[in-house]
């Protein structure tokens, strides 16, 4: 589910940053949490693979699963919508229907 199936043999140090984290990705899923916590799961990754990882989270979702993500890509949340939070200044504040204009600022 991560495309790692080449990599099946080979240790963590001869693995990159981002197929390192996949990994991570896969043995979080092998239990069938009912509940993954995911920070910054695409940090590490290229568009194209971080698109992968983002759509097989959402599918998770879509499952029933609960994914509880933590990102600073406003272009993810925008992205893939879902209840969001943002976390400033010691308080938590729930984000109705995506980016706030104040945020904007903050996209690449």
């Amino acid at each position: 589910q991560v495309g790692l199936t080449t990599k099946a043999y080979k240790m963590p140090n001869q693995l990159s940053g981002g197929e390192q984290q996949r990994v991570a990705i896969a043995r979080a899923l092998l239990n069938d949490p009912a509940l993954l916590l995911a920070d910054e799961p695409t940090g590490n990754l290229d568009p194209e693979t971080s698109e992968g990882i983002l759509l097989l989270l959402r599918s998770l979702a879509d499952k029933g699963k609960s994914i509880i993500m933590a990102t600073h890509n406003y272009t993810i949340v925008n992205r893939f919508p879902a209840r969001t939070f943002r976390f400033h200044a010691g308080e938590v504040h729930e984000l109705e229907g995506g980016i706030p204009a104040d945020l904007a600022n903050f996209l690449v």
